[in-house]
């Protein structure tokens, strides 16, 4: 942490003074930590940076943050649903109230403002649209949206919006959810009438986030909602109504968007890390790295699905038609990838499939959640493997972040060493990978605030502002002081 006319200490203390004075963190506690860190000096510096015009910015999700479940005619979602069954959520909680993003809106832009963000990921709740997944929109559910659209133009951030961070609308689900074709259809649908209403002022959006998470997650293991335990062949069937349902979407934001609307996916990709940087090992993590990924990112930019994956998966591979493949497969103008941690070290192999993945010792580092293994390199891997193997021209981080004990200090502040110890490391190597050339645009950290972190509810944070729920006050957090130098700089601070 460089320190510009103040110490860590003062900058933190003059922060949490600010807030506890406005009753809940504002743009006025990153006034006080501004004085701090002017950004003249440090947009002057010559220290070598990320490219001319990177993106910055930070990420949520509606059902995580908006809270208001029950207003303006939205619908129930399966997270709903999924909350208020016993033992579902480790501390028992629900998404009803969480931060209160919906009514707090301005406070969370002005946040993001003072911070130098200049792009925000959020994603559009279904059910608020279409409460019932299809048949007539809800106008007070589209309007939040709108309003929320115009904030961030007026203080200069741009939307960047995700269609589908897993609220299903519970009355979908009813009726097969994921596991019907329809519903793929359904999504398209919706996906076209957003972009026809938000077009005008939103020009880049995500279709699915993380396929993987919510098919493995939710439809394999039952750990998140809808809490199923298909099996194989149901569960092959799903993943592939999730992809097509992505394909689906691309080509109908095409078509309802406007001439300059870009369109991509915001996958968690399963990223393959050479254990030994040689050729030969780099080009057996690139193996790996498509074949991981063979049921979601490869089949989405390859349009087929590998000879391997339908080996292994045999009588229960998917059922599929070639114009579902090339759907599929329609052109996107970007590739979001999620990264938070390798999943496998690879070594070259003799044998097939070409590489030998290696196992994590359970003395390998992790941070506050034990599947977040400490691997900044993947910040470097990933993205290359992405734009090598698939000749990806566009790239954005979609998410990336971690989660931290974040217990206030005797003076109230939040000394985040850890996550400010995971960023500088993570954005160090994705910054070697844009000095490669790799066409990384942008990064959006995950998260803005805390916030309902799904099974765990509230137990686990992973803002850069931290969030009383008792009274919902914010705030910001010593990585937060860290992420602005980093948006000043353009560099790793």
């Amino acid at each position: 942490m460089h320190r510009h006319g103040g110490t860590v200490d003062a900058i933190l203390t003059a922060v949490t003074a600010r807030t506890t004075r406005r009753g809940f963190g504002t743009a006025a506690a990153f006034t006080a930590l501004g004085a701090a860190l002017p950004t003249s000096d440090a947009k002057a510096q010559s220290e070598p940076g990320f490219p001319k015009g990177f993106r910055w910015g930070t990420a949520t999700s509606s059902y995580q943050v908006e809270g208001a479940v029950h207003e303006d005619g939205r619908g129930v979602s399966i997270w709903d649903s999924f909350a208020r069954e016993p033992g579902r959520i480790h501390d028992g909680s629900n998404g009803d109230v969480s931060t209160d993003h919906y009514h707090r809106y301005k406070e969370d832009v002005a946040l993001m403002k003072t911070m130098g963000a200049d792009v925000y990921r959020f994603s559009i709740a279904w059910p608020r649209v279409f409460p019932d997944g299809l048949g007539a929109p809800n106008p007070k559910g589209l309007a939040f949206y709108d309003r929320l659209v115009d904030e961030l133009l007026a203080q200069g951030i741009e939307p960047f919006a995700t269609l589908y961070h897993w609220d299903l609308p519970q009355a979908l689900q009813n009726r097969g959810g994921w596991e019907k074709r329809a519903t793929a259809e359904v999504f398209a649908n919706y996906a076209g009438y957003v972009a026809s209403k938000l077009g005008d002022r939103v020009r880049r959006f995500f279709t699915l986030n993380e396929i993987s998470t919510f098919v493995e997650l939710g439809h394999g293991a039952g750990i998140f909602a809808p809490g199923l335990k298909l099996e194989l062949k149901s569960l092959n069937q799903v993943r592939h109504h999730a992809v097509l349902a992505h394909g689906l979407a691309v080509q109908a934001i095409r078509a309802n968007g406007r001439p300059t609307t870009e369109v991509g996916m915001a996958e968690n990709v399963a990223a393959a890390l050479p254990a030994i940087e040689t050729p030969e090992n780099i080009r057996a993590a690139e193996v790996a790295m498509r074949e991981l990924n063979a049921g979601y990112l490869t089949v989405m930019m390859e349009g087929r699905y590998t000879d391997a994956f339908l080996a292994q998966a045999a009588a229960n591979a998917p059922v599929f038609t070639d114009a579902e493949l090339k759907a599929i497969a329609s052109p996107v103008d970007f590739v979001g990838i999620n990264v938070y941690t390798p999943s496998a070290y690879v070594l070259a192999s003799d044998k097939a499939p070409g590489y030998q993945a290696l196992p994590l010792d359970d003395s390998y580092p992790h941070m506050a959640s034990p599947w977040l293994k400490l691997g900044p390199e993947v910040l470097y891997w990933a993205p290359r493997h992405v734009a090598k193997i698939w000749n990806a021209k566009t790239l954005y981080i979609t998410e990336n972040g971690t989660s931290a004990t974040d217990q206030p200090a005797a003076d109230g502040a939040i000394y985040d060493t850890d996550r400010v110890m995971y960023l500088r490391n993570c954005l160090g190597h994705l910054r070697r990978a844009t000095d490669e050339g790799v066409p990384v645009r942008g990064y959006f950290l995950w998260s803005l605030l805390d916030n309902f972190e799904w099974v765990d509810g509230y137990a686990t944070r992973f803002g850069l502002v931290h969030v009383d729920y008792k009274t919902l006050k914010r705030t910001p957090k010593l990585s937060a002081a860290f992420y602005r130098e980093v948006i000043a700089r353009n560099a790793v601070a």
